[in-house]
């Protein structure tokens, strides 16, 4: 797989150097260098309890991303997904630690453990108070004599870095950090494997399932389950996660393990609030990329039983950039629209003909999302299929609602539901043609004419001609023949749509954008959507067809 790295052996130093060029002057990083990587508070006086965790890379931002104030004094860093050495934990606490003492965070691996507690020792031989708590949140294998420490550790960084930031003492800092991680759980999910830099990707998640209980090392989860819906995934989840929580209040953290985007998370985030646990869920952490799996696409949901003075705690303002705030959860505003923007519904009348066919129309094209995505995949955005089946969706479910028996109602209350659905580029101007075509059907004109007055207005408003590589280029000829035979008509926009294929240079839509190696020997999507749905209408019989 191709990353935007120099070599495995630097990629870890290049990336805490490039952490530290836009820190404000705020942090810093020890010298040592390949082999001692710890990044530090630059504006550290050593005049309070100092908190130091760590382990290996790869699950940016942590750790050095929460080095700041409010949060962690330091951060050790290893190699990607190795533990960092004894030296340089101890290079660590004895960069940030005075009188008050340093209290390690170590999440429950055994590298960490080992290499955090004999650096622990070495320290306390040199007459400094140091203790150390370990992290074991995650609940996805029950059996596990000590339980891996993931996401979880992120609320022991904020709450215990917030207490510490107050002058809290050392024994303070250590039980409030025992009292949090004997709360938290913690259970991932991830449709793949991540990918190591310099090894091969692991291949074992097969299409259609998703792993539950995964490590944050690309460890194997506890199972392989079936994948349908963020829905179900997040049922999942929480349903591993309900027998270890009390009935009180909690606050959820919603971790991206790297590569779930944006949007999947928000996602994520509205079906983990109406989950069955959602009424017990008063904050949300997220959803962000806290405690990541290089680009593992995942999520992981933590859960805290916190108290008041946590919640405070997790709301206090810290420096770090990679804190997301803690955010209180509830009911979603809904603003009325402004006047004149709420759509008049048409008053619903019956046409039996007329409803078969748009059925027909809209299941041609629901039928042919697959295809059209692919097609528009080579010259656009592969959602051309997806944005026209949505289009054939909405109206099925408008039938009801449609005054199929006056047809310049029709084309205008058409043209309002697509307008409202599909979005785009394509709804805007799918929307005007409609419009103009009932303008035109007020006017006096019939089916025909209607249709090519909503054509002239697209070609007007869109810019576009025969010729620019559009669905203009399928639907021009379609509609000069259709007086002819909708047969006729069909192979019009056949021969249309095929023409686009070699169109050198389109001078209009997303295509336009593209060099010409990249559309030459592709039918416009569009131009083939139009095809197929004249395919439609030539193969409905004359009834159907008569009522245009």
């Amino acid at each position: 797989m191709k990353q935007f790295i120099n070599s495995k052996e630097t990629l870890v130093t290049e990336a805490i150097d490039g952490l530290l060029r836009t820190a404000d002057g705020r942090l810093a990083r020890l010298d040592g260098y390949p082999h001692i990587k710890v990044v530090l508070r630059s504006d550290w006086d050593r005049s309070r309890v100092a908190l130091v965790s760590g382990g290996g890379s790869g699950h940016e931002p942590s750790h050095a991303g929460f080095v700041g104030q409010g949060m962690l004094t330091a951060a050790v860093c290893g190699e990607v997904f190795a533990s960092p050495s004894v030296d340089a934990v101890l290079a660590g606490i004895l960069a940030v630690t005075g009188k008050p003492g340093c209290l390690l965070i170590v999440k429950n691996y055994t590298g960490d453990r080992l290499n955090f507690g004999l650096a622990a020792e070495r320290a306390r031989a040199q007459g400094l108070k140091v203790n150390m708590v370990i992290v074991d949140d995650d609940v996805a294998l029950p059996d596990l004599p000590q339980a891996r420490g993931v996401a979880g550790t992120l609320f022991v960084h904020k709450i215990i870095g917030a207490l510490a930031e107050q002058g809290a003492d050392l024994d303070t800092l250590t039980r409030e950090a025992r009292r949090i991680i004997k709360g938290v759980v913690s259970i991932g999910m991830s449709l793949d494997t991540c990918t190591v830099p310099g090894s091969p990707k692991e291949d074992r998640i097969a299409p259609g399932k998703a792993e539950l209980g995964l490590g944050i090392h690309g460890e194997a989860g506890i199972e392989q389950v079936d994948f349908s819906t963020a829905r179900d995934a997040m049922e999942k989840v929480v349903a591993r996660l309900t027998p270890k929580i009390g009935s009180g209040p909690h606050v959820a953290l919603l971790n991206n393990l790297g590569g779930a985007t944006p949007l999947e998370m928000s996602v994520l985030a509205e079906e983990l609030v109406r989950s069955r646990i959602g009424e017990q869920i008063r904050w949300l952490v997220g959803p962000a990329p806290l405690m990541t799996s290089l680009d593992m696409q995942g999520f992981s949901v933590s859960l805290l039983p916190a108290t008041q003075a946590d919640e405070a705690a997790l709301q206090a303002p810290v420096a770090p950039w990679a804190w997301p705030g803690c955010k209180p959860v509830g009911e979603i505003e809904i603003m009325v629209l402004p006047d004149g923007l709420a759509p008049i519904q048409p008053i619903p009348s019956r046409n039996d003909t007329t409803r078969a066919l748009i059925e027909r129309c809209c299941n041609a094209l629901i039928a042919a999302e697959g295809d059209l995505n692919a097609l528009d995949a080579k010259s656009g955005d592969g959602d051309t299929g997806s944005t026209l089946a949505t289009a054939g969706r909405a109206l099925l479910k408008a039938l009801d609602r449609l005054p199929l028996a006056d047809h310049t109602q029709l084309y205008r209350a058409i043209g309002l539901e697509l307008s409202q659905t599909m979005g785009g580029s394509s709804g805007v101007l799918l929307a005007i043609f409609f419009a103009a075509a009932g303008d035109a059907s007020a006017s006096g004109a019939n089916t025909i004419d209607a249709l090519k007055a909503g054509l002239d207005r697209v070609q007007q408003v869109g810019g576009a001609r025969p010729g620019d590589r559009t669905m203009i280029d399928a639907l021009a000829p379609a509609l000069e023949e259709l007086s002819r035979s909708p047969a006729q008509a069909a192979a019009a926009a056949r021969s249309g749509a095929d023409a686009t294929a070699q169109i050198r240079r389109a001078r209009a839509g997303r295509a336009s954008y593209l060099a010409e190696n990249s559309i030459l020997g592709h039918n416009d999507p569009g131009a083939e959507a139009v095809a197929r749905l004249f395919k439609e209408l030539a193969a409905a019989d004359a009834k159907l067809v008569g009522s245009l």
